[in-house]
């Protein structure tokens, strides 16, 4: 299985419908019908907003990332997305823990609004004075590592708020500049994605594509677990603020803008995610986020 996964995710020589695996040759003399470019995801992205009620500082306006999520949330009312992922940084710095919970409670009442599935991933500035565990009961979520199911795909959160020490981020206890993925988290996605037979997509705040301070400190670990799993075909991330991707080794890793840089309308950044039944991952970027399409 995981050969055939490898196969279809790499070179295209393979069709996923349904549950059924077939080749092109199948489709090409007929043997099923060619119906293998359905939508069966269309998922909300958003990252970075930095929300707080305070003055804007360089290019950060952090008191326009709820009008700016207004928009957002208009275009998801209409598209109807299945859930919402929130890819870290959802507020900025606060000097108190009520003040920053304050943020939050904001913030989150708008993105509530949009989906009643909703994910969370784990910023540095997520946790700058709350611990994780108050984020996380903010937000109604009790890990901040897991996955999920959804019709015929696998979802995997991941959360490199962690010291390289292992000691979680936390009350200003870190350097942003050196995120980690812990051994245990490694430990649990190795079996996790051993355990599922569906293509994955992964979504991280700190990146796994690159080995400078913007990434995981241990990125090519993560990626060796990736990449071995043969199921994993795209990485959503966030914490750098542009529109980047690249592909590695058959896995495409995309870093999506951020919704906090620049004032006004035509500065904000938000996207969907449309997952169709042959494998194609289309992101549909509004605003400053680029448009991707892969096969």
């Amino acid at each position: 299985m995981n050969h055939n996964r490898r196969s279809f995710l790499k070179n295209g020589s393979l069709f996923l419908l349904g549950s059924q695996m077939i080749s092109k040759s199948d489709l090409l003399f007929g043997a099923v019908s060619p119906t293998v470019s359905e939508r069966t995801h269309r998922i909300a992205l958003v990252t970075d907003m930095h929300y707080a009620d305070k003055e804007a500082a360089g290019s950060r306006h952090y008191r326009e990332s709820l009008d700016k999520f207004d928009e957002a949330a208009a275009k998801y009312k209409e598209l109807k997305p299945d859930f919402l992922v929130e890819l870290g940084d959802i507020v900025d710095a606060a000097d108190a823990v009520d003040v920053e919970l304050g943020y939050l409670k904001t913030i989150n009442a708008k993105l509530s609004q949009v989906a009643d599935e909703r994910h969370y991933v784990l910023g540095n500035h997520c946790v700058y004075t709350l611990t994780k565990e108050e984020f996380l009961g903010e937000v109604g979520k009790e890990k901040s590592y897991y996955s999920f199911d959804n019709k015929d795909r696998h979802f995997i959160i991941l959360d490199a708020c962690f010291r390289p020490d292992g000691v979680p981020y936390g009350r200003k206890n870190y350097d942003w500049t050196s995120p980690f993925i812990p051994a245990a988290e490694l430990e649990w996605l190795e079996a996790d994605l051993a355990a599922t037979d569906k293509p994955t997509v992964v979504f991280t705040h700190q990146r796994l594509d690159v080995d400078n301070h913007y990434g995981a400190n241990n990125s090519p670990a993560v990626r060796k677990v990736l990449e071995e799993s043969g199921k994993v075909q795209a990485v959503f991330q966030g914490h750098s603020h542009k529109n980047e991707h690249v592909e590695l080794n058959g896995i495409h890793y995309c870093v999506l803008a951020a919704m906090i840089e620049g004032s006004g309308a035509e500065n904000n950044s938000y996207s969907t995610l449309e997952i169709f039944n042959d494998g194609t991952l289309k992101l549909n970027g509004f605003r400053k986020q680029k448009p991707y399409q892969w096969s």
